[in-house]
């Protein structure tokens, strides 16, 4: 079970790794002018996209082995476990939402502010602290 902890807990932190980069590249994106630049954060945005894409997957696998085969969160007592999967569900509409945004920039069609980018770079800070004080101190 420890291997499995592991396993999750690298695979969650390297998606969160995207996560935290990928919205930064946007706020790049929306304050920048030259087409160089913007060519290079474009490819360095859909790079970090694609790997973090791929990172996501054992990060929800690893977890979900932890809670339907070793039973982790499960049963009377576990409200804690049910709030961390909505905030899960949530990141992986957040991850979605990031590359959406991104074929948004690809296209040339962003309409939105780096100032709001800049909002929206904060939400996975948000959601990992909800998630970590959720598993630690299991408050429901």
């Amino acid at each position: 079970m420890l291997w499995i902890k592991s396993l999750h807990l690298v695979f969650v932190i390297s998606w969160f790794a995207g996560l935290f980069y990928l919205p930064r590249i946007l706020v790049n994106l929306a304050l920048e002018t030259d087409a160089t630049s913007t060519t290079r954060l474009l490819l360095m945005a859909r790079k970090l996209y694609r790997f973090m894409s791929i990172l996501a997957v054992p990060a929800i696998a690893f977890g979900v082995w932890l809670w339907l085969v070793v039973g982790i969160g499960r049963g009377p007592g576990n409200g804690w476990m049910h709030a961390k999967l909505l905030l899960v569900v949530l990141l992986l509409g957040y991850h979605h939402a990031c590359g959406a945004l991104l074929k948004k920039f690809e296209r040339g069609v962003n309409k939105r502010s780096h100032i709001w980018f800049r909002w929206f770079n904060e939400i996975p800070v948000l959601v990992l602290l909800a998630i970590v004080i959720l598993v630690i101190v299991k408050p429901f």
